[in-house]
């Protein structure tokens, strides 16, 4: 082979390389609720054992001061019934010195009137962020009643996507 031609193999898999790690934020390896610890807008603290037993989980990834995020939460607040008995836990990297974003957030939206809405931060541990490979947020992932991941979106689905994938869970 000449040198022309191994550049170019090396060049694809370079490139095939980084297509899977870059689109590789859903990945076929999760299978249950990461084990977060997040701190509430209460100051409280928040577990997995904290979920209610036998309802679906979603999990939004998001920032306090991200556009998309804020839209994603325009879309998803008149539609926020449909999503019935769904836990929404809405987990964000926001230091706890600065849980007065996440505050403002949680106020701006009006969340504290769905009991099915969980808002905090992960803080320094950025162990979510870990778990799903988060590179870009809003991240979501939705699990079934059992804690078993059913399907990932690296960038917010429609809304009626959205609400199917998360009440057939």
């Amino acid at each position: 082979m000449t040198c022309l031609t191994m550049k170019k193999i090396f060049f694809l898999l370079g490139f095939i390389l980084i297509a899977t790690c870059t689109f590789g934020q859903i990945d076929a390896n999760i299978q249950n609720i990461p084990p977060f610890r997040i701190l509430r807008t209460d100051s409280t603290w928040f577990t997995p054992a904290d979920i209610k037993k036998h309802k679906p989980v979603m999990i939004i990834y998001f920032s306090p001061d991200c556009s998309h995020c804020q839209q994603l939460m325009k879309e998803m607040k008149p539609e926020i019934r449909k999503f019935g008995d769904t836990q929404i836990i809405m987990i964000t990297y926001i230091q706890p010195a600065m849980l007065s974003a996440v505050r403002a957030f949680y106020h701006e939206f009006g969340l504290a009137k769905y009991r099915n809405v969980i808002v905090g931060t992960e803080g320094y541990t950025l162990l979510v962020q870990r778990y799903f490979h988060i590179a870009i947020t809003p991240y979501i992932a939705v699990f079934n009643r059992n804690g078993k991941f059913i399907k990932g979106f690296a960038k917010p689905p429609a809304m009626r996507e959205l609400i199917s994938v998360a009440t057939k869970a």
